[in-house]
């Protein structure tokens, strides 16, 4: 521990912290426009200076280490101009078109200018000093580079928290620019349509392809029979949109503002999650016992999906062929539901709200996605986006009165909530798998070695005398360093390090999606995995192979899980791709 001062006040902090992260425990806000806590520092927008006694030096807070005895002033008149020209230079480079841009009135930098009292611009306008270009080529994302004020959190999330390296920097000086990698379009480059580029951007250079227009358009045809679910990530997110405490539950107001905007039928992805799960565990358990391709691998998550076809071509056949869980509502309300209720399939038209940019790539990504012979979900909203809808529609969010959605394919258990925390599908899945394979039911169904944010997290499970090894990664970048391991096991005949794998692309998994809230933080993420623990803990059935409606769907429907129709239905293939597609 060191002590020094900031702005007169005693502080004492860890040695090695930064000025501008010691600031914050002196309850002092230095301005940024470049760093971001899950990103290194860079000094790249030269908003965080500051000023220490006895150097003549003006320094960056967020790359300067604070020391013994160092006395920091972080505000002062001459501080405060050089930061508003630092802003107006940003902005010199930068569109004026606030009103009709996604992130208008949730800007990082239209916070700053506001705060700054910009009313005029003093440098000229250098906008048009280098390329611009609108990439909508992918399906999850869209690029608008006369946005970008190269602050490098895209780029740097995308190269070294992701490893999928599809954003880079082109030219140099004032002609610098954004590019999805090699100047070519999103949808030809590595990219996984993830979206961490978008939730890590202060502005709106990168934004979710917004489809609410369309979804307006279904629910005014008539003709529709329009359905909606929502994932459980969704639920513990969407109050921060309405004033709720982050990691908020609610489930019931949600459903009912999904009814207020017109929907037929409101569905839940839990039921959905609790299907997924009895599919992957019994795979889990015929491969265990049958001497099948082993570990498993986890496959709900569409951006990791996409991540191995094109990264690890040769472990296809490790990854579960189910289907993601809204995937498998989606094609049960054009059969099932369909079917219970006399309703012509043609004229169902499903939308998925998820915490997910990737979900809207999914969709479309294989013919096993039209498994009814239309496609399983035809629409998919971002949690800013059904936001967005509820706030166009007058709904009074708040003070909604809670309400349950269809019975058919709402019931859910505890196990199926933690599937939007990372470790929340192994932790399911082992609950259900250790029933599969002993008969019997867990003592205590609490994994609590796979939950939390750790990178990689590894566990041992007692399967009636089998030691079931398991392992967590979340982010794509951890990733590689798993499969480098599984590959090296497999290479040299030894044992393999684990039988059980899960993999989320994002950051404490889908509470943290690319189509969450903006602002997301670890703190963030710990708050909204703590909503889904605490329902689980609370909920009365807390294993996906006791929920009632899961059970009752195999009796009248599916069969059994894995049997030819569930399989029809319910799973999926892979392709090796090549990561820059021709």
């Amino acid at each position: 521990m060191i002590k020094a001062k900031i702005n007169g006040k005693d502080i004492e902090v860890k040695e090695g912290t930064s000025i501008l992260d010691a600031a914050r425990v002196a309850n002092v806000k230095i301005p940024t426009l470049c760093k971001h806590e899950d990103l290194e520092a860079t000094g790249g927008c030269g908003l965080c200076i500051v000023k220490v006694k006895g150097s003549n030096k003006i320094l960056r807070a967020c790359t300067t280490e604070i020391t013994e005895g160092m006395e920091v002033i972080t505000h002062d008149p001459e501080i405060v101009a050089v930061r508003r020209s630092v802003l107006e230079l940003i902005m010199s480079n930068h569109p004026k078109d606030c009103l009709t841009c996604a992130r208008n009135q949730n800007c990082e930098l239209q916070r700053l200018a506001a705060e700054f009292g910009i009313r005029e611009n003093h440098f000229p306008n250098v906008l048009n000093s280098r390329k611009h270009k609108r990439d909508n080529s992918a399906k999850g994302i869209c690029i608008d580079t006369s946005k970008c004020i190269q602050c490098g959190r895209c780029v740097q999330v995308c190269q070294k928290v992701q490893d999928v390296w599809a954003l880079s920097f082109l030219k140099r000086g004032i002609k610098t620019y954004l590019s999805a990698a090699g100047d070519i379009d999103l949808k030809d480059s590595p990219c996984v349509n993830c979206g961490q580029c978008s939730a890590h951007c202060p502005v709106g250079a990168i934004v979710e392809h917004d489809e609410t227009r369309e979804a307006w358009n279904a629910l005014s045809d008539e003709k529709k029979y329009c359905v909606v679910q929502f994932a459980p990530a969704v639920r513990v997110a969407i109050g921060e949109a309405f004033g709720y405490p982050v990691g908020k539950n609610l489930t019931g107001k949600l459903t009912s503002a999904l009814y207020a905007l017109g929907f037929n039928a409101v569905f839940d992805t839990n039921t959905g999650a609790d299907l997924t799960i009895l599919e992957e565990a019994s795979e889990f358990k015929h491969r265990l016992t049958n001497g099948g391709v082993l570990p498993l691998i986890t496959s709900c998550c569409p951006a990791w999906v996409d991540f191995v076809e094109k990264n690890h071509g040769d472990m296809l056949d490790h990854i579960s062929s189910a289907k993601s869980p809204h995937e498998m509502v989606g094609v049960l309300a054009k059969t099932y539901y369909a079917q219970k209720h006399n309703i012509d399939p043609k004229d169902i038209f499903v939308v998925s709200v998820m915490p997910c940019t990737a979900k809207k790539y999914e969709i479309g990504r294989d013919k096993d996605m039209s498994a009814s012979g239309y496609p399983d979900v035809d629409l998919v909203l971002t949690t800013r986006e059904i936001a967005r809808m509820i706030k166009q529609a007058g709904i009074d969010f708040n003070n909604l009165e809670d309400r349950k959605g269809d019975d058919i394919l709402s019931a859910y258990t505890g196990a199926a909530t933690i599937f939007g925390a990372t470790g929340g599908v192994m932790e399911a899945a082992l609950r259900t798998a250790y029933n599969l394979v002993t008969g019997a039911e867990l003592k205590d169904v609490n994994f609590k070695k796979v939950r939390g944010l750790k990178g990689i997290k590894e566990a041992k499970v007692d399967v009636n005398g089998t030691e079931v090894r398991v392992a967590v990664a979340h982010g794509l970048g951890n990733v590689d360093a798993l499969m480098k391991k599984i590959k090296k096991a497999k290479a040299e005949g030894k044992e393999l390090p684990y039988h059980f794998v899960e993999v989320m692309a994002c950051q404490g998994g889908c509470v943290a999606g690319g189509g969450q809230p903006y602002g997301v933080t670890d703190e963030l993420r710990t708050l909204r995995a703590k909503g889904l623990y605490k329902e689980d803990e609370h909920a009365e059935i807390r294993c996906s192979h006791n929920n009632p409606a899961i059970k009752k769907l195999y009796a009248d429907y599916l069969g059994a899980p894995l049997s030819e129709k569930a399989h029809h239905l319910l799973h999926t293939h892979y392709t090796k791709r090549n990561k820059y597609q021709k």
